[in-house]
């Protein structure tokens, strides 16, 4: 079973790299962005309380989204694997990972980090704010995104480097040659 988290700060193209691993690898896309957006949309209770932190550039707690994952391994079947995008995000969320991979007999792969350069990344979340007219692509919620990216995410790199399955990859280029990137690390571990 392949378990791969895929890893970056926003607007480092998580989303798009994603479509093409989980067609190249079969495996089942648990996005917490997406499952979030879609509490968000039903106006769920969940979803009022993600969108007032989301909107200010803040986090979802742990424990509301560690609940959404174990849901969405539960309904996984007989995936070949699972692909976690911006998952996790902290080294908690790290940690519960582990353990509720280890719980079901299964371990992550690997963490596939895109490295963009954060003027890039400015650019990228601004071009996607014309286009797809979303709330928390701001100017002001991409820089306290990236401020509690900075503190709260980035330590991940180090949990995933203790354990030997931190792998960055440039994610500037074409789609397809940071694709090719990607696959190079996961058809290597």
């Amino acid at each position: 079973m392949l378990n791969i988290a895929l890893f970056g700060p926003p607007g480092s193209g998580k989303g798009t790299q994603s479509k093409f691993i989980i067609n190249k690898y079969h495996l089942v896309y648990i996005s917490t962005g997406d499952i979030l957006r879609e509490q968000i949309s039903l106006q769920t209770a969940l979803g009022i309380q993600a969108k007032q932190l989301i909107d200010h550039g803040h986090l979802v707690p742990d424990e509301l989204v560690v609940q959404l994952i174990e849901d969405k391994l539960n309904n996984g079947g007989n995936a070949n694997g699972f692909l976690f995008d911006g998952f996790p995000r902290t080294c908690s969320q790290a940690e519960i990972l582990e353990q509720i991979l280890k719980k079901r007999h299964m371990n992550l792969n690997a963490m596939v980090s895109l490295e963009v350069p954060q003027t890039e990344l400015v650019q990228r979340l601004l071009d996607r704010a014309s286009v797809q007219g979303r709330s928390d692509d701001t100017k002001e919620v991409i820089e306290a995104r990236f401020k509690e990216y900075a503190s709260k995410t980035m330590p991940v790199i180090d949990f995933y480097k203790s354990l030997n399955k931190y792998h960055p990859v440039d994610g500037v280029g074409s789609l397809e040659d940071i694709f090719a990137r990607i696959q190079q690390v996961i058809d290597n571990i």
